[in-house]
Parts: C-alpha cells; structure tokens; sequence
C-alpha cells in the first residue's frame, strides 16, 4: 500500500512540463473554467450556511452549564462540514463535468509514453464519456457521503477527533484518485472492471487524491489548477501501472 502511496504522488513530478511539452493546455480551458465557476457557487453558498448550521447544532444541548463551549464547538463542527461537503460535491462535479475533455489529454499522454500511435482500446464518443463521467463520479459521491457522515460525528470525541481527520482525509484523497485515474481506464476496462482496477490499486489512487486535495489549499488558482496537474499525474502513473500488468492492448 505505501508503495503504491509514494507512485501515486510521484507521478506529479514532471507533470506541468509534460503539460507543456504535449501542448494540452488547450484543452484544459472549459475544465478550468468549469472549476473556477463551481468553486465561485459551492463555497459562496457554504459561506452563507456555516453559521446557520451551527446553531442548529447547537440546540441539541439543552443545558445551560458548557452552553456557550459547545456552541463555539458547534460552528466549528457546522463550517467543518460544510468544507468537507463543498469539496467533495467540487471535486465529483468538476471530474464528472470535465470527462469528454481529459480523455483526449489521458489518449495524448499514452502515445507519448508507449509510443503507439495506433491505439487497440475502446472507441468512446464525447457523450458516452460525459456519461461514463458522471455515473463514476455519482457512484462515488454517494458511498463518500454515506461514509463521511458517521467520521464528522466523530469529531465530537476528544484524541478520537484526531484520527478520524486523517481518515476523512484518506477517504477523500482515494475517491479524488479514482476519478482521475479513471479517464485512462475508460479507454480499456468497462465501467465494473474499472472499478475492480482501482480497488485493486487503491493505493495509486490515494496518493494521487493526496497531492488533488493540497492543491486545492492553494488560494484561488488551487482550483483552477488542479485538474491540469493531477489528471496529468494520474494518466502518467495509470499508463505506467498497466503497462507493468503486462494488460493487452485491445478494446473490450
């Protein structure tokens, strides 16, 4: 597993160079765009609601003594979740959204590295990627959802708390992974041979999502930059993973 860990986060290193030599920027224009405009609306309206959320929570204690402790405890825990819902609805919508456009960046990535220029995979059109696209990415939004919720109320137990942040963390990172490593896999696995793939592989996937989620720490152009960088990463180390498979070149 840490293996796979380190090769999912090394496969960053050269990655805007690569960009850059392969001319891709190009084709990263709508995607970036598309982050930029959902970045604007998802944290805009969590802005908004973070205080609200937090009074309610709030009245669930009842007592007067340690009122006003567990009120500040309340809004951090309210704004807590909604950043951790804001990314994880940014990250499924801008992946699911961006599809038919990374597929041709994940295509150029794999000629350059294997050297064919003819390519033996699936045949796949601009809405069958958009769909492939989002029904990845609405599959893995409900199961991170379904197990985000039972770690943020985790927070609320003192040393537990500590944990349960990297674990959010982890979890998060591996279903950012997923989504990008799975714009190379769609070229060559159907949609549940993919998914056996990353499981198969989940340690790639989360280092990936590791170094996805810290480049959205970066004010602004975080969000514009990250599909570019980690979509790059992942065809990279994707490619290089299968390659090692020794898996057949042909379309399924």
């Amino acid at each position: 597993m840490i293996k796979n860990i380190l090769q999912g986060l090394k496969g960053y290193a050269g990655a805007f160079g690569l960009i850059s030599k392969l001319k891709l920027w190009k084709y990263f224009a709508i995607p970036m765009l598309i982050s930029f405009i959902t970045f604007i609306i998802i944290f805009g309206s969590a802005y908004t609601l973070s205080d609200n959320i937090g009074h309610f929570i709030a009245k669930i204690w009842i007592w007067n003594w340690g009122h006003e402790t567990f009120t500040t405890i309340s809004a951090f825990i309210g704004g807590l979740i909604i950043v951790v819902i804001g990314l994880i609805l940014f990250k499924h919508i801008i992946m699911a959204l961006s599809a038919p456009f990374m597929s041709p960046v994940s295509e150029k990535i794999e000629a350059h590295i294997t050297g064919n220029t003819v390519h033996y995979h699936r045949n796949t059109t601009f809405k069958e990627q958009l769909w492939r696209g989002i029904r990845v990415n609405v599959r893995n939004l409900g199961k991170e959802l379904l197990f985000t919720m039972p770690i943020l109320l985790l927070k609320f137990i003192p040393v537990v708390n500590i944990f349960s942040t990297v674990l959010l963390f982890l979890m998060q990172a591996y279903y950012a992974g997923f989504g990008n490593m799975d714009y190379t896999l769609e070229r060559h696995f159907k949609y549940q041979e993919s998914i056996q793939f990353v499981k198969n592989n989940r340690g790639i996937a989360i280092g990936n999502g590791i170094v996805f989620l810290l480049i959205l720490l970066i004010p602004i152009f975080g969000f514009v930059l990250v599909l570019p960088l980690s979509v790059t990463a992942a065809s990279v180390t994707t490619i290089n993973t299968l390659k090692s498979k020794n898996k057949p070149q042909h379309a399924v």
